[in-house]
């Protein structure tokens, strides 16, 4: 087989990824779709909680009717917003505008501060100044000028957003409004100058597959990373081997979860990304702290 170059045909990749952060060396990327599976009690909102700390989040929302029964393990990271009422798919839109504020709070301090930064500049230099930033940034009070502030020092925020305790929710029995957020989620909060503020996903179910009331495929198939705790479920563990088709056999997938697991009594779960950083040794780690090499 040959091939033949086409000249000025070349594709030529954007030199940024929409809603992408740095994260630590050895942390998964930003933003994700993280789906933990796992029985009741079997530590699920442990791994995630862990997962959420590690990565700097900087406040979480939460979709749960439970979430005060978790609540030491909550007061470890900033839950600003709770939303118990999981009937309501416009819980949904609610997320998406949170987002859209934080968009336009930041593009406001930037525009703020362009203006506050010339008329320190205009005032420096005697040059003309704008009578309306005068009257903005000068407090007759305090007889000083006040330089325009943003919570997240002109930073875009990391949002994480947990659905938790979900099965058979009208949010996950209706679920085009929670399938357009997992699609899209770091696209959310556009910014004029490009990219996205965006938010990460998180799902703590019991049943990779769910016949009524649980996560559908489309969410899965927008899954970048999986926590899978301890199961006698042969069929589950196929359908997850099968959620990495491509990647190992199904026979060698069996033999990276027994390694992962052990037997299961201190939080063990099998941490799977799907989109890992080119540094990685492993998609496959042993929680969060050692990877399996294969």
């Amino acid at each position: 087989m040959k091939t033949q170059k086409v000249k000025g045909m070349e594709i030529i990749p954007p030199k940024s990824e929409s809603g992408l952060y740095e994260t630590a060396t050895m942390m998964p990327k930003m933003h994700q779709v993280c789906i933990a599976i796992g029985k009741r009690a079997s530590g699920k909102s442990t791994g995630i909680i862990n997962l959420i700390e590690k990565m700097g989040f900087d406040y979480v929302i939460a979709v749960s009717p439970t979430m005060q029964s978790n609540k030491e393990l909550m007061d470890r990271i900033n839950v600003e917003v709770v939303f118990d009422d999981i009937d309501n798919p416009n819980v949904i839109d609610d997320i998406k505008k949170i987002v859209k504020d934080e968009a336009e709070d930041l593009e406001r301090y930037e525009a703020e501060l362009e203006r506050y930064n010339k008329l320190m500049k205009n005032i420096k230099t005697g040059n003309y100044m704008d009578e309306e930033a005068l009257a903005l940034f000068f407090s007759p009070e305090n007889q000083e000028f006040t330089k325009p502030e943003h919570r997240f020092n002109g930073r875009k925020p990391r949002i994480g957003v947990i659905f938790d305790d979900m099965l058979g929710s009208g949010i996950y029995s209706k679920p085009r409004k929670l399938n357009g957020l997992a699609t899209y989620s770091r696209h959310l909060g556009q910014l004029n100058k490009g990219g996205a503020i965006g938010v990460s996903l998180f799902f703590m179910i019991q049943s990779f597959k769910c016949q009524t009331g649980g996560l559908n495929k489309v969410i899965r198939n927008q899954c970048t990373s999986l926590l899978l705790f301890k199961t006698k479920d042969n069929q589950e563990l196929k359908d997850v081997a099968d959620s990495v088709g491509g990647e190992i056999s199904e026979e060698l997938f069996n033999k990276v979860y027994n390694e992962a697991i052990g037997d299961g009594k201190n939080y063990e779960f099998l941490y799977i990304d799907l989109h890992k950083k080119d540094n990685h040794p492993s998609m496959f780690r042993k929680r969060l702290d050692e990877f399996i090499l294969i």
